[in-house]
């Protein structure tokens, strides 16, 4: 007898609008993909809520199940890549995108696009960490790369009580990083200061217009909002020092100039999430074993169930979820 399973379903109404509804599947629903993997916890990321709201053109193949992450175990596999029982997490890849995603009891996948995960991380943990956690480490990677170290002066994270500013505070500051949080969220100043933050600055301070060069203030930074807190931040950054930055919650605008670049040498450093080559993205989840503080991902995650996704995709699009949202009771909520 064919699998069925639960599964959130995006399509679009008459009138253009986006519509999620819970469906019954079954494994011949499901699009291409050599491995099949039994989800076990996913999370809601920014990305989600836009694709589930549809406040942005997130979602380019209709109709889809969204969810652009997931932790789960090889259920079937007809690659030698992977074996029934593995452990495996995935991010991006188009996942939720262009291809059925993370929010029903099983999805099928391209091999090359799964990660196994650490033993150190359960399914929980994983996607505590999710995509916004990765992509902060993949920012960390970069700076290092870069050749940026604490000793050279402050980091800045911005966005910093959301997903992806969450875990940049927990990392560069056990990383041994002085680090400064913006956030507009006053009150989840002591939060972040258990995180790791040595200092806190408004949002408003970095989201308006800003000078081509202001004071130069720190060494390095994370920035997951864009737009002028982007301009601002590259225009405080110290010579030679960089940004790196992943996100586009301000804005996809960049309000600056040349004067940073050539003045000071600042970098710009891009940093691509979805589609990241594996070797890059095993690097991310070693270092991410390593490096990431059990308590830190404790405080940061936020569980939820399944049940509660779609409410959770507008709270976080408005700036009402600190840290990382857990979804952990997926295998028994898609259980027909």
């Amino acid at each position: 007898m064919t699998e069925r399973f639960k599964a959130l379903l995006l399509h679009q109404g008459d009138d253009g609008r986006t519509l999620c509804e819970e469906r019954v599947l079954s494994a011949g629903d499901l699009m291409e993909g050599d491995v099949d993997v039994a989800v076990e916890a996913t999370t809601v990321n920014y990305k989600d809520g836009l694709a589930i709201t549809g406040r942005s053109p997130v979602v380019r193949r209709w109709p889809m199940i969204p969810g652009v992450d997931l932790a789960g175990t090889v259920k079937a596999s007809r690659s030698p890549l992977w074996r029934e029982g593995d452990r495996v997490v995935l991010n991006g890849w188009g996942l939720g995108e262009t291809h059925y995603g993370a929010y029903a009891g099983l999805a099928r996948v391209r091999a090359e696009w799964l990660v196994a995960l650490p033993d150190r991380f359960s399914f929980r943990d994983a996607m505590g960490i999710g995509t916004a956690g990765y992509t902060a480490m993949l920012a960390v990677l970069a700076l290092e790369r870069f050749g940026l170290s604490p000793d050279q002066g402050p980091a800045l994270v911005t966005g910093a009580a959301g997903g992806v500013g969450s875990v940049s505070v927990a990392l560069l500051s056990r990383l041994g990083w002085h680090v400064v949080a913006s956030t507009g969220r006053p009150a989840e100043a002591g939060w972040l200061r258990e995180l790791g933050a040595a200092e806190i600055v408004d949002r408003a301070e970095l989201a308006a217009p800003s000078k081509p060069l202001a004071r130069e203030r720190w060494a390095a930074g994370i920035d997951s909002v864009g737009g002028a807190t982007l301009a601002s931040a590259l225009a405080a950054t110290r010579r030679h020092g960089a940004i790196a930055a992943c996100g586009l919650a301000g804005g996809m605008d960049l309000p600056t100039s040349v004067a940073p670049f050539i003045l000071r040498g600042v970098a710009l450093l891009g940093v691509d999430s979805v589609m990241a080559p594996k070797a890059l993205r095993e690097e991310a989840w070693r270092r991410l074993a390593a490096d990431l503080d059990a308590e830190a991902l404790r405080r940061i995650e936020v569980p939820i169930g399944f049940a509660d996704i779609v409410v959770t995709a507008g709270a976080i699009l408005d700036g009402r979820v600190r840290g990382r949202v857990v979804v952990t009771d997926v295998a028994q909520a898609t259980r027909v």
